[in-house]
């Protein structure tokens, strides 16, 4: 009935503990999750944001600072002087110097004709009056192309400018190396299946992508109407779904696209996602464990607190037990002290009478002197038993002592260390040196420590050997003093009795059964414990534990 109780208490308390562990952990978790997710998000698309806004002003940049170079060169320069072509290649290596880029420079007039140019090719007279850019330049002022190949057959883009000077509007003109502008794109940091490009107004791609296309191909992507600033969107182009990080050039309609893999970018996320789904299902299998441990665990403390009970029962009936032997000791110690205290008294009168001179004269006269000591000493010994035995019925009051426990041992060891030389049983002191004194009782120590060691010596009987040890227990403040015999030990159903009163393992007539009760007594008293382990042909440990202070 019992042993079904404990079962559904113990699956209770594993229902209880897995309940109020789960629901926070799972919560934790997932809000956990979600604002790693959120922020990590917001975090890629604002350094794709900003890394497109940064190469933006760069190749605006570049853009500006060709546009300047020609206005300058237009503005400061006069179409007199450039017409010839001498002072124009001068003023190209001048250009050169400042940058590679330029590929060649030209002289347009008013009606479309060069009529100057430094380049590799020959377009001196070649008429442009009816090209679209040159009506563009002409009405805008500046122009800017997209990047074509043309009778060069390599890609490149021109940069026109017109200036009015007098009665005479002329163009000043000069290719670009698309090179070095494809180079201001790709020097964009992406990981491994990142891309950077540019895109004209009509999708066609003025730089060259690293995947799947090439220059002057038309990628299908939306119309997306120009906007100020940059745009982060997820877009699925080519089948493909990737982060498109967007921003439109100042200079020129065309679009700087920087796109990645959101996979490659979001692989932190992934990772956290896996290891949230591990540390759950970790912490799941942990708090499993541990309501299943506390549970075991709090059910076996229950069945000690029942075991622990049962021994205060235990202890209770032992109480009982020595509380009637201290009435029977008190009886036997009242009705024994009379008697001595008569024997005392003849002995005394007999002493008296020794000293008669007469008597003295007798040759039996030491004889008789000798019995009377013998006599009165007997009768003192006789009244300190049963003196203890008063103490122990009256629960006397121990003294307080600073105590050497170490000293004291041995000199009780030395009471005994005759008797255990002839029996051939060595002592072996195993004593700690920084022992920290105590506060107690030293007689009536001496006299546990002396009963306990007899009690060793008539275990073992012949060779062996008593290990006496002692040591500090900082944690508790109390000092524990261990005495170790290789005797026969003790069966572990006389084990429960050790210390009942009047039990006994000696032979009959060897013993009284009262040595280790009045000791159990003396240490209770001294507000220590006693305790006795001991295995059959092993030999047997009484372990004294006294506190430091009484």
């Amino acid at each position: 009935m019992i042993q079904d109780q404990l079962s559904k208490l113990r699956l209770k308390l594993i229902a209880i503990t897995l309940a109020f562990s789960f629901i926070p952990l799972f919560s934790l978790g997932l809000v956990l999750y979600d604002r790693f997710y959120v922020t990590y998000t917001d975090k890629v698309y604002d350094n794709l944001s900003n890394l497109v806004e940064n190469k933006k002003v760069t190749i605006d940049l570049f853009l500006a600072e060709r546009v300047a170079q020609l206005s300058n060169l237009a503005q400061t320069e006069s179409y007199r002087d450039l017409s010839q072509e001498d002072y124009l290649e001068h003023i190209f290596s001048v250009l050169q110097l400042h940058s590679k880029s330029f590929l060649d420079l030209q002289v347009i007039d008013q009606n479309g004709i060069c009529v100057s140019y430094i380049g590799p090719y020959k377009l001196r007279g070649v008429d442009y009056g009816h090209e679209e850019w040159f009506k563009k330049v002409m009405a805008k002022g500046i122009h800017v192309s997209d990047v074509f190949l043309g009778f060069r057959k390599y890609p490149h883009f021109n940069i026109a400018v017109s200036r009015r000077e007098g009665n005479r509007t002329w163009v000043l003109r000069a290719a670009i190396d698309s090179d070095i502008f494809d180079s201001l794109v790709r020097s964009i940091h992406l990981g491994k299946s990142g891309d950077a490009f540019l895109l004209s107004a009509d999708h066609v791609f003025q730089t060259k992508p690293r995947f799947g296309h090439a220059t002057f191909d038309t990628l299908d992507f939306p119309d997306i109407p120009r906007f100020a600033g940059t745009r982060v969107s997820s877009l699925t182009i080519d089948g493909q779904t990737s982060l498109f990080a967007m921003t439109w050039l100042n200079h020129k309609d065309w679009l700087l696209v920087i796109k990645d893999d959101p996979r490659e970018e979001l692989l932190p996320v992934t990772r956290a996602r896996w290891l949230l789904i591990l540390l759950l299902a970790g912490g799941t299998l942990l708090i499993i464990g541990g309501a299943v441990l506390v549970a075991g665990g709090t059910v076996k403390a229950l069945i000690s607190a029942e075991r622990e009970k049962a021994t205060l029962d235990a202890s209770l009936t032992q109480s009982s037990k020595m509380a009637a032997l201290g009435k029977l000791a008190a009886g036997v110690a009242h009705e024994v002290n009379n008697p001595l205290a008569i024997i005392m008294e003849k002995a005394g009168w007999m002493r008296d009478l020794l000293s008669e001179e007469d008597i003295k004269a007798s040759p039996n006269f030491q004889e008789f002197a000798d019995a009377v000591n013998k006599i009165e000493f007997h009768v003192r010994r006789a009244k300190d038993v049963t003196h203890r035995l008063l103490g122990f019925a009256r629960r006397m009051e121990p003294t307080q002592e600073d105590i050497d426990v170490n000293l004291l041992l041995n000199q009780t060891r030395s009471f005994l260390e005759n008797e255990a030389s002839f029996r051939g049983i060595a002592f072996v002191s195993n004593y700690q040196s920084d022992l920290p004194r105590i506060e107690s009782d030293t007689s009536q120590l001496q006299q546990v420590f002396l009963n306990i060691m007899d009690n060793a010596i008539d275990a073992i009987d012949k060779n062996g050997t008593i290990t006496v040890t002692t040591r500090s227990l900082p944690e508790s403040g109390e000092v524990d003093i261990a005495v170790a015999d290789t005797g026969k030990g003790i069966a572990k159903e006389a084990l429960e009795k050790i210390f009942d009163p009047f039990f006994t393992t000696k032979k009959v007539g060897e013993g009284t059964g009262l040595g280790l009760t009045i000791s159990y007594s003396i240490i209770e008293k001294l507000g220590g414990h006693i305790r006795v382990t001991s295995e059959e042909g092993q030999g047997t440990t009484f372990h004294i534990t006294l506190p430091l202070h009484a």
